[in-house]
């Protein structure tokens, strides 16, 4: 098996093992249904998982599917901004009601950096990530409701030439 097989490996071992589960409680938690000897074949990476084990497996554990797939390209519609710059400027002229939850994120992202400019801040795609589900949104949604709001550039969209 490759690289990718055994880096969805190290994923659902990383989830079970949040889980305080060993391989032998995968079996008995699933009444059977799942196998200490496939389950630590997937772990390995000796042995593919299907598209739907990958499912029920993800079901079984309590968690999105994407949670145990490896890093690596995000899903498209679901793609954050190449580069995530935000205007705090314009920022600041949106009403709270709308842009609390962010205005206060880049207050304490400057505040942890000492940076105080109030021009613009750079923020990492992981940040975009976290404030997506504080606004129950997919990163890109929130990309473009970011951009309509006026605080990224129009070129912080991805693109699409993937």
């Amino acid at each position: 098996m490759g690289d990718y097989a055994k880096a969805l490996g190290a994923k659902l071992r990383g989830i079970r093992q949040q889980q305080g589960l060993s391989l032998h409680g995968v079996e008995q938690k699933s009444g059977g249904r799942w196998k200490a000897v496939v389950v630590g074949s997937y772990e390995r990476g000796d042995r593919a998982v299907t598209v739907q084990k990958l499912a029920e497996l993800a079901d079984f554990y309590g968690v999105p599917v994407v949670e145990l797939l490896p890093e690596g390209r995000v899903p498209s519609g679901a793609e954050p901004a190449t580069k995530i710059v935000i205007n705090l400027e314009r920022l600041q002229q949106l009403p709270a009601e709308k842009v609390g939850p962010l205005a206060r994120y880049a207050a304490t992202i400057q505040s942890q950096r000492g940076d105080y400019n109030g021009k613009v801040l750079s923020i990492r795609t992981e940040d975009l990530r976290s404030l997506a589900i504080i606004y129950d949104m997919t990163p890109g949604e929130l990309t473009e409701q970011l951009i309509e709001w006026g605080v990224l550039p129009p070129e912080a969209r991805p693109s699409k030439e993937d």
